[in-house]
Parts: structure tokens; C-alpha cells; sequence
């Protein structure tokens, strides 16, 4: 049985906080806002991967009124998403990922975001695709107000 699930994440972009995406902390002037360390294209994994086996989202698991969730390394939360699938019986075939964001360059940092999502997916890092584009100075993303990222997952019994 194969299952599909599809997802995205959006957080405002604001002064003194980190910039963290797909698990790697990116210098920058601006962070993305959000109650665990807000980082949007692991939150979007992790959706799809609650997505597929019909989970729910990620506010039924890891509610942003929950003080342990508060700060919390969302790594953790993508492990707690894999953990699920696996006691399911599911496996991760695919991830194919997008980080929308005017600033920073994402190119230099994909290769560890990819690394670092492989790892906690316990998959190979030919099954982690991590793309990104500009919003060309046009909407939240264009106008660097926010970032924005989407995932779909393959997931097999």
C-alpha cells in the first residue's frame, strides 16, 4: 500500500529570531515567528507525512499552546511524525520539498538541509529533494514578510 501527502507551512519573517529551515540555522537579519523554532519546510514534512496516513495535522500533535512545544528544535518534531509512520508499519519512499523565501540564498544550505531531514527519515539522501525559489518582490514571500514551504511524501507499507 502506497499512500501520498501533501502539505505546507507558512511563518512570518521578523527581527530577532533565528532563521532555521530544514534544520540548519542560516545567517540572516530576519527569522521566521512561531511558537517552536518555526522552521516552515520541516513543519511541512512533517504535515505530509501525517497527511498521508491521516493523522490529522501538526496542532493535534504538537499544539502551540503546549509550554513543551514552546521553543521547541523542530527536528523533534519530524522524528515524533516519522516515529508515528513507523508504528503504522509505513516507510518513507519520497520527499520533494520547496522553501519559497526572497532572502537568504537558499542554494549554499541544501545540501545539509537534505542531509539532515535523511537522517531523522532514516531514508537515503537520494529520496530528500529540497528546492527553493524567489517570489520575485511580489506577495508576503516577494516582500519579505514571510516564508513559505510545501511538501509532498510517498510513504509505503
Amino acid at each position: 500500500m502506497i499512500r501520498i501527502g501533501n502539505a505546507m507551512d507558512i511563518h512570518p519573517l521578523t527581527e530577532g529570531r533565528k532563521l532555521i529551515l530544514g534544520g540548519v540555522e542560516i545567517e540572516h537579519d530576519k527569522g521566521c515567528y512561531g511558537h517552536s523554532d518555526a522552521d516552515a519546510l520541516l513543519h511541512a514534512i512533517a504535515e505530509a507525512i501525517l497527511g498521508a496516513l491521516a493523522l490529522g495535522d501538526l496542532g493535534k500533535h504538537f499544539p502551540d499552546t503546549a509550554v513543551c512545544t514552546e521553543g521547541m528544535d523542530s527536528m523533534l518534531i519530524l522524528k515524533g511524525c516519522v516515529e508515528m509512520m513507523k508504528e503504522k508499519g509505513y516507510h518513507l519512499v519520497n520527499i520533494d520539498s520547496t522553501i519559497n523565501i526572497e532572502k537568504p540564498k537558499m542554494a549554499p544550505h541544501i545540501q545539509k538541509m537534505r542531509e539532515n531531514i535523511a537522517h531523522v527519515c532514516e531514508c537515503d539522501l537520494d529520496c530528500v529533494s529540497v528546492k527553493a525559489t524567489r517570489g520575485e518582490k511580489m506577495g508576503f514571500v516577494g516582500h519579505e514578510e514571510g516564508v513559505l514551504a510545501i511538501a509532498s511524501v510517498l510513504v509505503e507499507k
